[in-house]
């Protein structure tokens, strides 16, 4: 159900949304609003994705894994395909993944719940076995 939701229910959402701001600003004013989005959300992930970089091989140099890093590269990616992809809901949704506190928050919130769902009482055990 919540699949269902999420592949048509949102772009139906975002279609709707479109038609709306169209009909109350017109459609010039709606299309310049998408593609600003576009472009301006393009030049702050392409900026923050470079400093995230920066910080990952810092961390590398230092002898220490970026997990960070990569957590945020992967929000930022996120981000920008938001951003990228024409519609008011998911510029905000993008916009919201650029905000450093908010990536954060994200970060420690999905990490607790997956280091509930790997608890060592759930673990699998892997073996390697060498001839």
């Amino acid at each position: 159900m919540i699949r269902l939701l999420l592949f048509v229910g949102i772009p139906l959402l975002e279609m709707a949304l479109l038609i709306w701001v169209g009909r109350q600003i017109g459609v010039g004013a709606t299309l310049l609003i998408i593609v600003l989005t576009g472009v301006a959300g393009a030049t702050m992930v392409k900026r923050q994705g470079l400093a995230t970089w920066r910080s990952a091989q810092s961390r590398l140099a230092q002898g220490r894994f970026p997990s960070d890093e990569i957590i945020h590269g992967a929000m930022l990616l996120a981000a920008g395909i938001m951003l990228m992809t024409p519609g008011f809901l998911s510029d905000l949704t993008g916009l919201i993944l650029l905000v450093p506190s908010a990536r954060n928050w994200l970060r420690r919130r999905f990490g607790d719940r997956l280091a509930r769902r790997f608890d060592d009482r759930s673990a699998t055990r892997v073996e390697v076995w060498r001839v």
